[in-house]
């Protein structure tokens, strides 16, 4: 199989909900970066917007101040750098300061010239699934049925059919089941023929299959067991906070699969 992609969270926020005021200066994003890419990480995903519950609204302008100076800073590190935005001017902006590649939390559908940005760019985009009903019927197929609409929205726009992934929008507009409904069925999206990025990372399904009330930097072992579960169901990449615990354990994991299966 070909590696699985590790696509390390960098949060230059003062709220995300794990990590947010961590990292929210050029210095010590920088710092964080460097030691992503010891530990092997393949793509650095840099946010400047925090989508946690009750969450500050901020303006353009302040999400490019965020991430264009941590961007130009750790753009020559060798990994690619993604901008987690769901706005065209924040990500064209990124692109323009260093970043290779966008992640859209709204897949392209709260502007769509984020779509434009991505083929000006020939950006690799990640789409994941989101929407304003929350309300389905069967999950699975409305999540597959509104990922694809999306992908054929980016092509139309001009974005290479190459250069799309999906994510299944672990942790957004989902139940508990309804999550697990997703996670049991990944296999159906990876069908699709898009490369899949799963992201469970510290989020509340993680906390909730722990069966305590773990705070969020006490759920990267939890994490990684939804890692290998991702692996098996034929995802393409992952994206964590903890980037060395998943890089040793995904490694180790396909070494052990190579040598059983050989």
């Amino acid at each position: 199989m070909e590696r699985l992609k590790i696509m390390g969270i960098l949060n230059v926020t003062p709220d995300s909900f794990s990590d947010g005021g961590k990292y929210n200066s050029v210095e010590d994003a920088s710092v964080r970066a460097r030691s992503m890419v010891d530990e092997g990480v393949d793509i650095i995903d840099v946010g400047g917007y925090s989508t946690r519950p009750g969450h500050k609204e901020i303006t353009e302008e302040e999400e490019i101040s965020r991430v264009v100076p941590v961007i130009e800073a750790i753009r020559d590190l060798g990994p690619d750098i993604s901008i987690d935005t769901f706005r065209g001017p924040v990500a064209r902006r990124a692109l323009e300061a260093g970043a290779t590649m966008i992640n859209d939390q709204w897949r392209g559908t709260y502007d769509e010239t984020i779509l434009d940005a991505a083929r000006d760019f020939d950006a690799p985009i990640f789409l994941m699934h989101n929407n304003d009903h929350a309300s389905y019927g069967d999950v699975v197929e409305d999540m597959i049925r509104e990922l694809v609409e999306s992908a054929e929205l980016a092509k139309s726009h001009g974005v290479k059919e190459g250069n799309i992934w999906l994510d299944p929008g672990i942790g957004f507009v989902k139940s508990r089941e309804e999550e697990l409904e997703v996670m049991r069925r990944l296999d159906e999206l990876v069908a699709v023929g898009y490369p899949v990025l799963l992201a469970t990372s510290r989020k509340r399904m993680v906390k909730e299959l722990m069966g305590e009330e773990a705070p969020a930097h006490a759920r990267d072992e939890a994490t990684a067991a939804t890692t290998i579960h991702g692996i098996n169901k034929g995802v393409a990449g992952v994206r964590v906070h903890n980037v060395a615990l998943n890089r040793k354990l995904v490694d180790a994991y396909v070494r052990l699969k190579g040598d059983l299966d050989g």
